[in-house]
């Protein structure tokens, strides 16, 4: 068989595989979703390092983990699961790591790192036995709506802070910035790019947006780049010195219970949120392939506790791909090996400034709102429980903090209506644990 008659049966192949017809989309268009949400993720590469080096981890073997991990979760994410959803060490669990378990307890980062390994095997447990199944079936699938739109606003509000558009005020807790400062002019001014070609139907919007006004960044003398190296060989500092013994201490189990309740909440409800807006539910709500994405995300913790890096899970700026178009595992796919590449391009990822990414978060959350025409806001005993769910998702900074809120009011609204038996046992369950979570974080 002729070479080029090989190759066009491959594609073939791939195309099947990744349901191209299914979704309308070509590879065309699963590039660039791929390219676009590696540019509004890329920022992780420096900031999660940057973060753990206050535990005494290595900067350069820290590069090398993260952008190894997010490759290896990303890519196995799209073969394995064949949903454009992209992996990394999780915000806000890597301050968790790094300021309350490591410097605020004491405790040395190879014994935090085995803390984190062992969440992850929780993970695998739990998904084995179908448990983290059950809570995602668990959802009232009105709240799907609600988590989606939650997250909306929280990319929006992730957007606007790294713009310089907002910005924390001791009285009034947020206020506006500095409008006429220059890198948020900049950002104001990559935010009318994309909207402009969002509205002639461009489908590269986003990412031709944070290249334009990456280079106009530069043109003004806007973008910081300070070139280094970065080696593979810079991850032996980190790779397997986890201490997974020291781990099992008792004291340790509570730390391990936060890395496995953030983590899986933020994780379906980021879960949740993408897959509804890029319409991968079928019509009773289920996610498809939901094991094989769960199993991806607890073999991605695991990875990345032994190369050396907190935990890796699902990110929200995945919805950013699924803006642009993004439908399949190729996005994801892409996204991770744009992310292996970064190992040795770091310096040049480095030089897209906040300003750039910024303007692409806010258009994400203004398609993400779209799903707030799916509530029916005239049931009380729904609209309430939405109502708390997408609120308090921004405002707490914390997708789990508004599941709970969501979980808990709607358990404790169906109780009142007489509704005990009609409503999944699972939800009772779940809302007995947010409390107790509150409670827990109430004391602490």
């Amino acid at each position: 068989m002729p070479a080029a008659a090989e190759s066009t049966g491959l594609i073939a192949g791939l195309e099947r595989y990744f349901e191209f017809e299914r979704f309308g989309t070509t590879w065309r268009i699963e590039l660039l979703a791929g390219a676009t949400t590696f540019m509004t993720m890329a920022y992780i590469v420096f900031v999660n390092p940057s973060i753990l080096k206050d535990t005494g981890m290595p900067f350069q073997a820290v590069v090398a983990a993260t952008c190894l991990c997010a490759a290896f979760g990303s890519i196995l994410m799209g073969v394995f699961a064949r949903i454009p959803l992209a992996l990394a060490p999780g915000m806000g669990l890597n301050a968790y790591f790094t300021y309350t378990v490591v410097q605020g307890m004491g405790i040395p980062w190879q014994t935090a790192l085995g803390a984190v390994f062992l969440s992850g095997v929780a993970f695998l447990i739990l998904t084995l036995a179908g448990i983290r199944q059950w809570i995602v079936a668990a959802i009232p699938q009105q709240l799907h709506s609600a988590v989606a739109a939650g997250i909306g606003l929280f990319i929006a509000m992730i957007g606007l802070r790294n713009a310089g558009i907002i910005v924390a005020h001791p009285s009034t807790m947020v206020a506006l910035g500095n409008l006429r400062d220059p890198n948020t002019l900049l950002a104001i001014g990559g935010l009318l790019a994309i909207a402009a070609l969002s509205a002639w139907g461009v489908r590269a919007a986003m990412l031709l947006g944070i290249l334009a006004t990456t280079l106009a960044g530069a043109a003004l003398g806007l973008v910081k780049w300070s070139p280094g190296v970065y080696h593979v060989s810079a991850i032996a500092a980190t790779a397997g010195q986890l201490d997974i013994p020291a781990a099992f201490n008792i004291g340790l189990l509570e730390i391990v219970f936060v890395f496995l309740f953030v983590d899986l909440f933020d994780n379906i409800g980021t879960l949740v949120g993408v897959t509804k807006q890029a319409g991968l539910m079928d019509a009773s709500g289920r996610i498809p392939r939901l094991r094989n994405i769960l199993l991806v995300d607890s073999a991605a913790t695991i990875a990345g506790a032994f190369a050396g890096t907190s935990t890796v899970t699902s990110y929200i700026e995945s919805a950013s791909g699924v803006a642009a178009g993004g439908r399949t595992g190729v996005t994801a796919i892409v996204t991770g090996i744009l992310f292996a590449l970064t190992l040795f391009l770091a310096p040049l990822v480095g030089a897209v400034p906040a300003a750039a990414t910024a303007p692409a978060l806010i258009v994400v959350g203004s398609l993400m709102l779209a799903h707030v025409g799916e509530i029916p806001w005239n049931d009380a005993s729904i609209a309430i429980p939405a109502f708390l769910t997408l609120i308090t998702i921004p405002l707490t900074f914390s997708i789990a903090n508004g599941l709970a809120f969501g979980f808990t009011s709607y358990a404790l609204l169906s109780i009142a209506r007489g509704e005990l038996r009609t409503t999944h046992w699972l939800v009772y369950l779940l809302a007995a644990l947010f409390i107790a979570r509150f409670v827990y974080l109430g004391s602490m």
